[in-house]
């Protein structure tokens, strides 16, 4: 995990992009985390500062919206659909399947920085439920053991 002090200075290009913008803490967020890939805890302090707010109001935002996240991410980031369709196709079972296969709840990183765990609600890929994402590729009717395959799949492309 990088160090807060080697990523301040792109926090602060982020903020002085968009300070002058009306509403413009949420495209704040949204370029530090796409570039850092989360939002460092210690840069509440320079976001707060910069848009004249308490650091409340911004933990505030960050904490409300489950897309930002305050600890670096996994190499992989798996996203499963807890949606209706999902659910109805044993969703529920592949969401405990996973936790316990990969150690963590939702919102953390596995010991061995490969994986982190996110829900989502919808991926537009009800006829093929449940539904999954690794990265950016959509995977539909998984099963636990095609889950299983999956994680030896990326582990091994490790």
């Amino acid at each position: 995990m990088q160090d807060y002090q080697t990523q301040k200075p792109t926090v602060l290009e982020i903020l002085n992009t968009h300070q002058a913008m009306p509403g413009n803490l949420l495209p704040i967020l949204h370029g530090i985390q796409d570039t850092l890939g989360y939002i460092p805890p210690a840069a509440v302090v320079d976001i707060a500062k910069a848009l004249n707010l308490s650091q409340a109001e911004v933990h505030g935002v960050i904490s409300f919206y489950h897309y930002f996240r305050e600890t670096p991410p996994g190499e992989h980031t798996i996203r499963i659909c807890r949606a209706e369709s999902c659910q109805a196709m044993n969703g529920k079972v592949l969401e405990t399947h996973a936790k316990q296969q990969l150690g963590i709840d939702f919102h953390e990183t596995t010991a061995d920085g490969i994986f982190s765990l996110e829900p989502v609600y919808c991926l537009g890929n009800c006829a093929c439920s449940p539904s999954i994402t690794i990265d950016d590729e959509v995977m539909g009717r998984v099963t636990t053991e095609k889950f299983d395959r999956l994680l030896a799949t990326y582990k091994g492309a490790k």
